[in-house]
């Protein structure tokens, strides 16, 4: 388990954004007088602060503060009185955390286990990883060397464990630890390395116990009566007696192919010719377990650390690698922000993230059994293009509630539902009983009827008086008491037809026995209009 801590994660992002932000405002200053402005970064020290009981104090601070002698917790107003000139920024927990995602995002590249150890860790599973980066020492340089060149001040170290690592890291940067020499490596280390709540550390100073091996060198039931089994176990972990999984940012995909490669490419021809060649690597890789893609993500890693994932859904299991291709060409030529290369890429990843078992069917001679799967291809292309949720299919359901007997679902997972689905039949020579347009909210009208509880004669909507020529009514619809939370009032729906051939469907909130109260004072029915016949 390799743990990366980043101490000083809040000023180096800030200073990262006035590094960008400077770089920007000089280029803009080059194109309009044609000379480049000097950048002028603060080389002062750097101070985060947060209110705490209703005082700043120092939440995070970098090298040149911590040398001056300030440190977390430290009071606002004794900062500046001990260094007068200090650079004070306010705290921004969520970028903070979008940093360390972003960052964790980029260790991808080296295993597909990246853990989250906030507020300022990462933990990665480099189980069986190793080896492709020259070894564990050589894994863990190349990746302290790239965080420290993007400007993030790091610490590192492998264990077997992820608390024993990540205790090193806290007071030792670089090392490696076998199995069964945990105890020797944090014996001497402080018990607030563990990472313990602050009252556990606090006892234990009391009790006199200030190194981890002195605290190990008690028994456990008495560590565990006074102080809980929670920092029992946290302390077996850290010796190495016992472990416990990480909890990944993703879920470990079925299938995995990438290409490194040995400059950055930009082009975006060979960009195409590396997912196409990726795809038949993949495609095969499936065949021989005989599965399909239903899910597909190519991720694109910059070498400035930024990295770009792409992700297309398919209908039915993908088997071939000309289709993969295409429906990746479909989503990047439809990207409404363009894939930005940058300065190039030297990474790029196809993975299948769900997969399902290919059903070979037998085919007829009849051609029509074919149609299904070009519908289904047709989709997934119209999807990649434009979002699946936006290809959707009607599917019927068992209520007579007019807006909810239609769901409307995605077209990729409910296709052959919507093929088989039943829906009510109409009566020959009867006009449709259901508009051809149904609003998705109904509008209030205003309603004059003969009587109260008829149908209505005349009525305004939109601004425009329509005068009833024919009705047909009332349907009575009755509300599900048993799914609603609250008493709801029965509709009469009516279908009429004006003066001028335009026909509606109306409906009245409530009978005139059961009115609604408003101050004390019984209220009419409302009328609404609900849907446009054709």
């Amino acid at each position: 388990m390799l743990s990366l801590w980043l101490p000083r994660l809040p000023t180096d992002r800030i200073k990262r954004q006035l590094t960008k932000k400077l770089l920007a405002e000089a280029v803009i200053g080059s194109r309009e007088d044609g000379t480049s402005n000097r950048l002028k970064l603060p080389d002062g020290p750097s101070i985060v602060v947060a209110k705490d009981n209703n005082m700043l104090r120092i939440s995070a601070l970098d090298d040149k503060a911590a040398h001056l002698g300030l440190a977390v917790g430290l009071p606002l107003a004794n900062a500046r009185a001990i260094c007068p000139d200090v650079q004070v920024y306010d705290a921004d927990d969520v970028a903070d955390a979008e940093a360390l995602s972003a960052i964790a995002e980029w260790c991808d590249r080296f295993t597909p286990l990246v853990a989250l150890d906030p507020p300022h860790g990462l933990f990665l599973d480099v189980t069986g990883c190793a080896h492709l980066f020259g070894g564990e020492a050589a894994m863990m340089n190349l990746v302290c060397g790239v965080l420290t060149a993007q400007g993030f001040v790091v610490s590192s170290a492998i264990a077997g464990t992820a608390v024993c690592a990540r205790t090193l890291t806290r007071h030792v940067h670089g090392r490696i630890i076998s199995d069964g020499e945990e105890y020797e490596a944090v014996r001497s280390l402080p018990v607030s390395a563990l990472g313990a709540d602050i009252a556990v550390v606090t006892g234990l100073s009391r009790a006199g116990l200030k190194t981890i091996g002195e605290v190990a060198e008690r028994g456990r039931h008495e560590i565990t009566a006074r102080f809980g089994a929670r920092f029992t176990a946290l302390l077996e972990q850290a010796l190495g007696q016992s472990d416990a999984p990480i909890s990944p940012r993703k879920p470990l995909p079925d299938y995995i192919v990438e290409r490194r490669f040995a400059e950055p490419v930009a082009t975006e021809t060979v960009i195409s010719a590396t997912l196409s060649g990726l795809a038949g690597t993949l495609v095969t890789a499936m065949a021989k377990q005989g599965k399909g893609a239903r899910q597909l993500e190519a991720c694109f890693f910059r070498t400035d650390g930024a990295v770009r994932t792409i992700t297309v859904d398919t209908g039915q299991p993908v088997t071939k690698a000309a289709m993969i291709d295409r429906l990746f060409r479909e989503r990047l030529e439809a990207l409404s922000d363009p894939l930005d290369p940058g300065f190039g890429f030297d990474l790029i990843r196809l993975t299948a993230s769900r997969t399902e078992i290919v059903v070979q069917e037998q085919r007829d001679l009849d051609a029509h059994v074919h149609d299904q799967d070009e519908i289904s291809a047709l989709i997934d292309r119209i999807a990649a293009r434009i979002g699946g949720k936006r290809v959707v299919v009607h599917l019927p359901q068992d209520t007579h509630i007019p807006e909810c007997a239609v769901l409307a679902a995605p077209a990729q997972h409910h296709l052959a539902e919507a093929a088989q689905a039943t829906w009510p039949a109409r009566v020959a020579g009867e006009p449709p009983l259901r508009p051809l347009r149904l609003f998705e909210r109904p509008e209030e009208i205003k309603v004059i009827a003969e009587v109260p509880d008829g149908p209505p004669a005349r009525f305004v909507w939109r601004r425009a008086t329509h005068a009833v020529v024919r009705v047909e009514g009332p349907e009575r619809v009755a509300m599900e008491w048993w799914r609603a939370g609250s008493a709801m009032l029965t509709r009469d729906y009516f279908r009429v037809e004006d003066e001028e051939g335009l026909r509606f469907w109306l409906y009245r909130d409530g009978l005139f026995g059961e009115v609604a109260q408003k101050e004390g004072k019984p209220q009419p029915p409302n009328w609404f209009m609900h849907g446009l016949f054709a």
